[in-house]
């Protein structure tokens, strides 16, 4: 297969409503065959129709629990969300919100006159040099339920191409914690099983409420700083001071515009600027009892060709002379 610039590959669709969001948890799950290449986005198209309005004053990656990719056999992309927020209050999701911020892109088409029907992207970064021939995704969504039923749609994979892309993203499995009202020392596992040169470029932060719940000392990140910072600062830092999140609200916006918001309560990422070395200790200031769930965002560079194909790599040396006078005295 030849590429040449950026070109898009539909991989997957589907209209069968038991794999879409509804009023009840459900999941999809899915096996792809696709063609090789460098891969620098999985992009997920929705065009779906409930009941009534799904998500009130949300879209619907605030119904996305759970997101794995896997690639011929490695994991890729594993998040997990601390809370999925699908009430009358909701706002941006941790979907959005960590996509958003790292190189993807997650937005929904508002439509007031028509807000049970959702429209929307979910692009993921992936940054993956796949070889010539046929490549293995699975992909599995867990979706929290909504506030309506399935009606009708339609829902399509789709792989974008691009022969020029820098960077490979890997999301890799969160550590879990369970904290005391108490300042703690929590220690962030980072694999060492990804792609050779793979640094920590963030730190994404989702708690299991809708709320910060950070005391006075906020986080401290042992190889950032020598004092616990607030989270007022983190925001201040990453852009989302400055608007950067955001959603569609629920298409509840008059003019069809997109919702705007200075930060998302109980989730946060930070910028570590390619820690490497291993494991990411911190000390985290919290005023609640509750569970984060810490996910480091790697990166490393990739290169803009696609990988060669199945090939030998060990000679078989043959020499016929030599075979002649292996028995005889030398």
């Amino acid at each position: 297969m030849i590429l040449m610039g950026v070109r898009w590959t539909k991989i997957e669709e589907t209209s069968q409503t038991g794999f879409m969001p509804t009023s009840t948890a459900n999941t999809w799950s899915t096996g792809i065959n696709a063609p090789g290449g460098l891969v620098d986005t999985l992009q997920l198209r929705y065009d779906l129709t409930f009941a009534d309005t799904p998500v009130p004053n949300g879209d619907i990656s605030n119904l996305v629990d759970n997101f794995r990719v896997i690639l011929n056999g490695e994991v890729i992309y594993d998040f997990n969300a601390g809370a999925t927020y699908i009430g009358v209050a909701a706002g941006p999701s941790q979907f959005g919100y960590l996509m958003n911020h790292i190189g993807g892109r997650v937005v929904e088409d508002p439509n007031v006159a028509d807000n049970a029907t959702r429209v929307g992207y979910f692009n993921l970064p992936l940054g993956r040099n796949t070889p010539q021939g046929v490549n293995r995704y699975e992909i599995i969504i867990n979706w929290a339920a909504g506030a309506q039923a399935i009606a009708s749609g339609n829902m399509s994979y789709w792989l974008r191409y691009n022969p020029n892309a820098q960077k490979t993203t890997t999301v890799v499995p969160a550590t879990s914690f369970t904290h005391a009202i108490a300042q703690e020392q929590v220690v962030v596992r980072v694999p060492q099983n990804v792609p050779k040169g793979s640094v920590v470029t963030a730190l994404a932060i989702f708690n299991s409420e809708e709320s910060d719940e950070y005391g006075s000392q906020g986080i401290r990140i042992n190889q950032l700083s020598d004092f616990g910072i607030p989270i007022s600062m983190y925001r201040s830092n990453n852009g989302d001071s400055l608007n950067g999140i955001m959603w569609n609200a629920g298409s509840t916006t008059p003019g069809d515009t997109q919702t705007f918001s200075t930060r998302l309560s109980g989730a946060i990422l930070i910028p570590v600027f390619g820690l490497t070395g291993g494991d990411i200790v911190l000390s985290v200031d919290s005023s609640a009892a509750t569970t984060r769930r810490y996910l480091p965002i790697m990166t490393a560079p990739v290169g803009g060709k696609s990988n060669d194909p199945v090939r030998q790599t060990q000679a078989q040396v043959t020499n016929t002379a030599k075979a002649t006078l292996d028995g005889s005295l030398q």
